[in-house]
């Protein structure tokens, strides 16, 4: 995922396999996850600073159960941009 991250086309996009690469990672084991994690990728992502794109490729990388944990509040990541991202994901409306 290294490098991956941060590289926009002139239009500020994400180059499309990267986004592709990204959208499968948020497909997980748990229904909720996946929906919070697509949402976030659909609706902020792109728009979030370079960090808070990384910061968001490395929670993909975690087990689910750490990852929910982080999303319920069980736990907090160490890193700050993380915590912003679960703040943002907390933050999601639940449909």
């Amino acid at each position: 995922m290294d490098g991956m991250v941060g590289r926009r086309t002139m239009e500020g996009c994400l180059l499309m396999n990267e986004y592709g690469h990204l959208r499968w990672q948020c497909r997980r084991g748990m229904k909720e996850l996946d929906v919070l994690l697509e949402r976030y990728l659909q609706e902020h992502f792109n728009a979030a600073p370079t960090a808070e794109q990384q910061a968001f490729a490395n929670l993909l990388s975690l087990p689910d159960p750490l990852l929910l944990g982080y999303i319920m509040g069980r736990e907090q990541p160490d890193n700050q941009e993380q915590r912003r991202v679960i703040a943002s994901l907390r933050r999601t409306p639940r449909t």
